[in-house]
């Protein structure tokens, strides 16, 4: 059951810059401000989902325990070829240190010669104080790249060719990105559902 958000602030249950980035880029067209759940002192909680929905739950959930509505993003990359793998361990192989250009060699080793296809996948959940969710699911298709190419975005995003597009969304214009993303898709659905 959806509820519409009567407030105009809400917490970021991240704590990564560029998600917070585009999450509040996406909230800003609605006069809703985003504040980092980092901000505000909150932990990260220990990601125990076995779905890109149950972790995103498990995130909004316990930044709504500040007393806010909160908005928590669990995404990764899913590759075919290697069983949807990283899916929700996709930061994890990027170690503690959050080495994204060692994750990638590891995705391309793994694949060697076989099929590059891919899909982002985004799972968006707004949590309110009371405890009612509402969660939502984006995706965009595409293939890998190899070397990684672009500066610009984050994560995998050097290494992922969306269909019908040659660049990488680390080599995309940011607006244009923002457009096609995994989460954006996830995001207009979620504004449908429950923006004002």
């Amino acid at each position: 059951m959806t509820r519409r958000l009567d407030g105009k602030r809400l917490v970021i249950a991240s704590h990564n810059a560029g998600k917070v980035r585009e999450i509040a880029d996406l909230l800003a067209p609605f006069g809703i401000e985003g504040v980092a759940a980092s901000a505000l002192g909150l932990p990260e909680p220990e990601e125990t989902g076995a779905t890109f929905l149950a972790n995103a739950e498990l995130k909004a959930r316990a930044a709504a325990a500040a007393g806010l509505p909160a908005l928590a993003d669990d995404s990764g990359l899913a590759v075919t070829a290697l069983g949807g793998a990283p899916g929700i361990y996709s930061a994890r192989w990027a170690g503690p240190d959050r080495d994204f250009a060692h994750a990638m060699a590891e995705v391309h080793y793994r694949l060697r010669d076989r099929p590059r296809e891919a899909a982002f996948v985004a799972a968006l959940a707004l949590a309110w104080p009371d405890g009612h969710v509402v969660c939502f699911e984006g995706r965009v298709e595409g293939r890998l790249a190899w070397p990684p190419r672009g500066d610009r975005g984050f994560g995998y995003d050097p290494v992922f060719v969306p269909h019908g597009h040659c660049e990488t969304f680390g080599e995309m214009d940011p607006e244009a990105k923002a457009r096609i993303t995994h989460r954006a898709r996830a995001f207009e659905k979620l504004a449908a559902a429950c923006f004002p």
